[in-house]
C-alpha cells in the first residue's frame, strides 16, 4: 500500500536520478528512501529502477509506477485546493497554461487583481506553444488555458471563446499611421519585426499576406516586450492584438492600425479539462479572466447562420 511520504519519495528519486540527490532535496536520510524503494520492489514484484553507473533510470514498470505517483499527487493537491476553497479561498493553488505573448501582456493584469483579491493562493502560469497549452491541460499538468486559435479537442471543454482584433502596430510618428487601416502588403516595405514560424500570430499575419509575397522578418522574436520596444521607434512594424498594446496606447507610446479584412482576427479561447471537475481557486480565476477579457475590444464569439462572426462595439455590429 502506498503512502503519501512514499509517493514523494519516489517521485523525487525519479525526478532526481539519484537517491542521494533526492535525499538532499526532500532532507532526509538517503537510508530512509532506500528502504521504501526496496520494500516497493518487492511488494511489485518488480524492480522498478535500473541500477547505472551514474545513477538511477526507470524500468518499465518504474515508469507506470510513477505516472500513477504523479496523478496521484495531483489529485491530492487538487483535493486540498478545494477542500481550501470551502475556507473563503484563504489557500489553495491555481495551475495556468498561456502563450507568451498573453503571459506578458494583459494576462499581467488579470494575475494581478486575482492576487489582489486572493492573496494567499498559489498561481502557477506555463507558457508553451498551441499544442503544448492543449497537452498540459489534457495532461492534468494546467487546470486550465488561456491561448489563441485552437483547434476542438475532446479532451478539452471550452468555457469561454472571443475575438481579438489584429494589426500593424507602429510608432506614433509612422508613416502608415496616415491611414485609418492597413493590409499586410502595405507593410512589407518596412523592417518587420515578427513572432517566430509556427507561432499563431505569425500564421495569421503569413494567412493575410500576398500569394507568393516574401516575409522577410528584420528580427524574430517570441518576446512581445522586444517587439513593443522595436516598434516605439519608426520604420519598425509587428503584428499584435489590440489588446496587447493596451497601456501603451493609453500612454501614446505606440498606435495600432487594425488589419482590412475578417480574416485580421485571433480567437482567444478558454479551456479546461474536459474529464474532473475544476477547483473553487481556479474557478475563480476563470472569472476573474472573463472579467478583464470581455471589455469592448475582445467580443464573445456568436456566429450567425451564415457563419460569419459579428463584431460588436456599443452593442451595434461594425
Amino acid at each position: 500500500m502506498l503512502h503519501g511520504r512514499a509517493l514523494r519519495y519516489i517521485d523525487e528519486v525519479a525526478r532526481q536520478g539519484s537517491i542521494r540527490r533526492a535525499a538532499k532535496e526532500l532532507n532526509v536520510a538517503a537510508s530512509a528512501i532506500n528502504r521504501h524503494i526496496l520494500e516497493l520492489e518487492e511488494e511489485m514484484g518488480a524492480p522498478l529502477f535500473e541500477r547505472m553507473p551514474r545513477g538511477l533510470k526507470l524500468t518499465s514498470p518504474g515508469e507506470i509506477l510513477v505516472a500513477h505517483i504523479r496523478d496521484t499527487l495531483r489529485a491530492h493537491e487538487k483535493m486540498k485546493a478545494e477542500i481550501a476553497g470551502l475556507r473563503g479561498l484563504s489557500h489553495g493553488r491555481v495551475t495556468v497554461a498561456t502563450m507568451s505573448t498573453l503571459a506578458s501582456g494583459r494576462l499581467a493584469g488579470v494575475v494581478a487583481a486575482f492576487r489582489e483579491a486572493h492573496p494567499h493562493v498559489e498561481l502557477e502560469l506555463t507558457v508553451s506553444d498551441r499544442g503544448g497549452v492543449m497537452d498540459l491541460v489534457a495532461g492534468g499538468g494546467a487546470e486550465i488555458a488561456l491561448a489563441y486559435n485552437l483547434p476542438q479537442d475532446p479532451r478539452l471543454a471550452r468555457v469561454a471563446e472571443y475575438q481579438h482584433r489584429l494589426g500593424a502596430v507602429v510608432a506614433p510618428d509612422h508613416p502608415l499611421t496616415a491611414k485609418a487601416s492597413v493590409r499586410v502588403s502595405d507593410c512589407l516595405i518596412y523592417p518587420m519585426v515578427l513572432a517566430p514560424r509556427g507561432i499563431s500570430l505569425r500564421e495569421a499575419v503569413e494567412a493575410l499576406a500576398p500569394a507568393h509575397a516574401a516575409i522577410e522578418p528584420m528580427v524574430e522574436t517570441n518576446s512581445m516586450e522586444l517587439m513593443k520596444r522595436l516598434t516605439r521607434r519608426a520604420p519598425h512594424v509587428a503584428f499584435l492584438n489590440r489588446v496587447d498594446i493596451d497601456q501603451e496606447l493609453r500612454d501614446g507610446d505606440l498606435a495600432f492600425l487594425p488589419l482590412q479584412g475578417a480574416a485580421g482576427r485571433q480567437r482567444l479561447t478558454l479551456v479546461h479539462r474536459a474529464r474532473g471537475t475544476l477547483s473553487p481557486a481556479a474557478s475563480r480565476f476563470i472569472q476573474v479572466i472573463e472579467t478583464h477579457f470581455g471589455r469592448p475590444e475582445t467580443v464573445p464569439v456568436r456566429e450567425d447562420i451564415s457563419g460569419a462572426v459579428p463584431d460588436q462595439k456599443n452593442g451595434k455590429n461594425e
